[in-house]
């Protein structure tokens, strides 16, 4: 007697996540328009952090509208509350936060422009003085 393949078991595995694409933060089900973040809440170290980025507009994002984050992970404990908050290792936890992708965009050229300053300086033709030679 041959043995006949099960399908109903082999669709109900997991898909399996090659090796170069684990341990990796992913936030599924990203609203458009927004750009998320995985921020750490160390609150015993420093406290205000979280706070800093409500401060610049950033907003905590409740756990229901993200779902899971993170990868596949046996040890993954169900965090207590709303807030999407992931164990991110040795004790570590973090937070998804979002801020609305113009103001994402408005930070980063305000970043860049310092950069390209910075970099500008570099670029400038230095007056060293002139060698002339005679005879």
């Amino acid at each position: 007697m041959s043995r006949q393949p099960n399908s109903t078991v082999a669709s109900a595995r997991p898909k399996r996540t090659p090796l170069s694409q684990r341990n990796r933060l992913s936030v599924r089900n990203q609203e458009p328009g927004y750009h998320y973040r995985i921020v750490n809440a160390n609150l015993e170290n420093d406290p205000d952090r979280i706070q800093s980025f409500i401060d610049q507009g950033y907003e905590l994002v409740p756990r229901d509208k993200v779902g899971t984050v993170g990868d596949k992970r046996v040890d993954g404990a169900t965090p207590l509350g709303s807030s999407s908050e992931i164990s991110v290792g040795q004790g570590t936890k973090a937070v998804v936060m979002r801020i609305r992708e113009d103001w994402y965009k408005e930070d980063q050229a305000a970043k860049q422009a310092l950069v390209d300053s910075t970099e500008q300086t570099m670029r400038k033709d230095a007056d060293y003085g002139k060698v002339e030679f005679s005879k």
